[in-house]
């Protein structure tokens, strides 16, 4: 499984590649819900050009077949019943296509490890083999941890027995002694001849098992204590593995998973933390029996000596980090949406990752959610708060946990949940409701152990910033922006700084540019520039006069532009939502420069052929592209700039098709042919006439002359000639309304 595990970190081409060895032959899914099995078995023993070895191959495809069926049985519940009826499916797919040539099997299989292995050594050797041995140093250092915890919980078992034998054998010999003194006292009835002789023997016996006694009594006691420190030191290697796995492995994870919010890498999945918290889970409680069997020994045989208190103390010990396992591992997979819209459905994932070690799933513990602000979020966390105050209504609020017998997860998949009622506290200055910040609450109690540790677990969301609506929700992704990306490990809720160095900003937005655009074609050096002038009203254009400067949260999104009727996200947000639903392929191609400004976009189109154009983000207007291109004059040269298309504008007809209505328009910038650059985006030539019909043609055109100029360059608004919008005045108008005009 460890192959598979490093496949699934492939990026880039390496990942594609691997997703190419898969298909209708051998579905990637057998792979992922198999992985362990397929690299366990002897696919290599297996001589494909020796046709004596076809029994073997057989076998392998028959054990395929019903180690699949095996995982199709396993699944459960309304999750796993699609998966149920995939994996018979996969069986029956294997028995019908390799059965009389089993050969196929082992030859396709043999391929796709083999090239597996070879694609993550490349990658091994490129950029990311220092992140992966460091990771994979990280993994070996806590797999050696649980190793030195597994001979330490054995050695303190084998002891333990050996404890409550020599107490058994030391009972033994105290009943011994009681019986003796028994013979004693009942000596006054015998005879005095023979009273005398059995008195000396049995004083002589006593004598000599009291002194075995108190021998073993004090060998008994320093096996306590041996044994007492043997538990402290291993309760030391459990609290330090602990701290390695929730304090940075679990928190590195609900990391990743915030950066995730704002673009950044998918978090992960949780079955390796699990496996840890499960190992932890399992190697804290061994020693807690251990524990427990200890204080039933002493209890059973008191000996002088303080060691009720000591076991009483690495009993409360033991507890408090099996307490902490449990409550840091109920966490959320899957977050409710930061940007939280009144009145519409929305869903969550929380999980118990020691759940299925520690049995909770016999009786399935209920989960209940509830949203709270800020303020009341503090509170629980001080635990100044004893019972759940709500800030809102949210239907659909309780579920049950799941338990998921193939993957081992217990979980509760809040599906249908919708948020009917908020309540807003007072805010505070300039703040906005799409300031304020509110959390998602989950709690739940179980018992463990037959009820001997009752657990009441919590566990709150990421911020969310709610709205009423979907105009707000510019200004509420902002918020969450910035607080994903600005937030510290442990603080207080939702503390943030009010202020960050613009590196630590361009970071976040190049992030959040590249999600967007599904590609890895970020921000360049120059790009950041262009924001940095826009942000901080500059006209410097070296980036290092930016280096050491610092953006406030009013600077990001309280205060307007100079100028300007919006704030500095609300424009780039404008810019990646209309690059996002329309013009995401010319980005990625490169067609777009964008971060330009109007006196740089001329500045490199004078020295450039006429009809040389470029494609840049209008200053003026959020959400707003638009297209300078140099065309010569008989007295000058001049640079024009078209009125800024928005999404409206792209929803009638495209950017490359309204490139290709404007003949004028001859090169991209620097020199690129522009139907070798749109000419695959072009919609095709319409169709033959239907019924007698011909259907109109939409296209842009430009008017000529300085008239439609402003002194600015740009095309007054007036006075363009949009073609497409004209039709679409048109078509809207009511049909009588029409008749009528042409009648008159």
């Amino acid at each position: 499984m460890a192959m598979w595990i490093q496949a699934q970190q492939l990026q880039g081409d390496a990942l594609h590649q691997m997703q190419a060895l898969y298909g209708q032959h051998f579905p990637i899914e057998v792979r992922h819900y198999l992985a362990q099995w397929i690299e366990s078995q002897p696919w290599d023993s297996v001589d494909l050009d020796n046709t004596g070895e076809e029994a073997k191959a057989k076998r392998l495809l028959d054990s395929l077949v019903a180690e699949l069926q095996r995982k199709a049985q396993l699944q459960g519940g309304e999750d796993g019943f699609l998966l149920k009826i995939k994996l018979g499916h996969y069986a029956d797919q294997f028995k019908s296509t390799y059965d009389r040539c089993p050969f196929e099997l082992v030859r396709c299989i043999k391929h796709i490890l083999q090239s597996e292995q070879r694609l993550v050594q490349e990658a091994s050797c490129g950029g990311r083999a220092q992140a992966m041995d460091t990771l994979s140093q990280r993994h070996q250092q806590i797999n050696q941890a649980f190793e030195e915890l597994r001979l330490a919980t054995q050695e303190t078992e084998n002891e333990l027995r050996k404890l409550q034998h020599s107490q058994e054998y030391f009972i033994i010999q105290y009943q011994e002694n009681l019986r003796i003194q028994a013979q004693l006292t009942s000596l006054p009835s015998v005879p005095l001849a023979e009273r005398k002789q059995r008195e000396a023997a049995l004083q002589s016996k006593r004598a000599t098992v009291e002194a075995w006694l108190a021998r073993e009594a004090s060998t008994l006691q320093k096996y306590r204590l041996d044994l007492a420190e043997q538990h402290q030191k291993t309760l030391g290697l459990l609290r330090k593995q602990q701290t390695l796995i929730l304090d940075e492995e679990l928190i590195q994870w609900k990391r990743r998973q915030q950066l995730a919010g704002n673009g950044g890498p998918h978090e992960g999945g949780l079955d390796v933390l699990q496996s840890w918290c499960e190992k932890l889970a399992d190697m804290i409680w061994q020693n807690r029996q251990q524990i427990r069997r200890c204080e039933h020994l002493t209890q059973q045989l008191p000996l002088p000596g303080s060691m009720e208190d000591l076991l009483t103390k690495l009993n409360a010990d033991i507890t408090d980090i099996i307490s902490a396992l449990v409550t840091s591992t109920f966490i959320i997979e899957k977050q409710p949406p930061q940007v939280l819209k009144t009145q519409t459905k929305f869903a969550a994932t929380v999980r118990l990752l020691v759940g299925g070690k520690l049995n909770v799933h016999m009786n399935p513990p209920q989960v209940k959610a509830v949203i709270v602000s800020e303020l009341q979020a503090k509170a629980l966390l001080k635990n100044e708060s004893t019972h759940s105050e709500s800030s809102g209504d949210i239907l659909n609020n309780n579920c049950v946990m799941e338990y998921h017998q193939a993957t081992g997860t217990l979980s509760a998949n809040f599906r249908n949940m919708s948020l009917k009622r908020i309540k807003r506290s007072d805010r505070r200055g300039a703040e906005s409701v799409t300031e304020e910040k509110f959390t998602i609450l989950f709690e739940s109690q179980f018992s463990i152990g037959g009820n001997e540790l009752v657990f009441h677990v919590k566990t709150l969301s990421l911020p969310v910033v709610v709205i009423v609506h979907g105009s707000q929700d510019n200004n509420a992704t902002a918020t969450v922006l910035w607080d994903n990306a600005f937030a510290e490990p442990g603080r207080v809720p939702f503390l943030v700084p009010d202020k960050v160095l613009w590196t630590q900003l361009c970071e976040t937005l190049d992030m959040k540019y590249k999600a967007e655009m599904h590609s890895g074609r970020g921000l360049t050096e120059d790009n950041l520039v262009f924001l940095a002038q826009k942000a901080f009203s500059s006209s410097s254009n070296n980036p290092e006069d930016y280096r050491n400067m610092t953006i406030s949260w009013a600077q990001f999104n309280r205060e307007n532009l100079p100028g300007r009727s919006f704030t500095f996200w609300q424009w780039f947000d404008g810019v990646v939502e209309l690059m996002k639903k329309h013009l995401k392929p010319h980005w990625n191609d490169g067609a777009i420069l964008g971060f330009v400004n109007k006196q740089q976009a001329q500045d490199m189109l004078l020295s450039k052929p006429n009809g040389t154009f470029l494609l840049r983000f209008s200053d003026s207007e959020i959400g707003g592209i638009t297209i300078a291109w140099t065309e010569d004059d008989p007295q000058q040269w001049l640079v024009w700039n078209l009125l800024p298309y928005t999404t409206k504008d792209f929803s009638i007809r495209s950017l490359a098709d309204r490139i290709s209505d404007l003949n004028h328009l001859l090169f991209l910038y620097p020199d690129r042919a522009k139907d070798e650059v749109f000419s695959k985006y072009y919609t095709p030539p319409l169709s033959k006439p239907v019924d007698g019909y011909v259907k109109p043609q939409i296209k842009q055109v430009v008017p000529d002359g300085d008239p439609m100029l402003d002194p600015d360059g740009d095309f007054d608004l007036e006075d363009t000639m949009d073609v497409a919008r004209h039709v679409e005045e048109l078509l809207r108008r009511p049909m009588a309304n029409q008749w009528g005009s042409q009648q008159s």
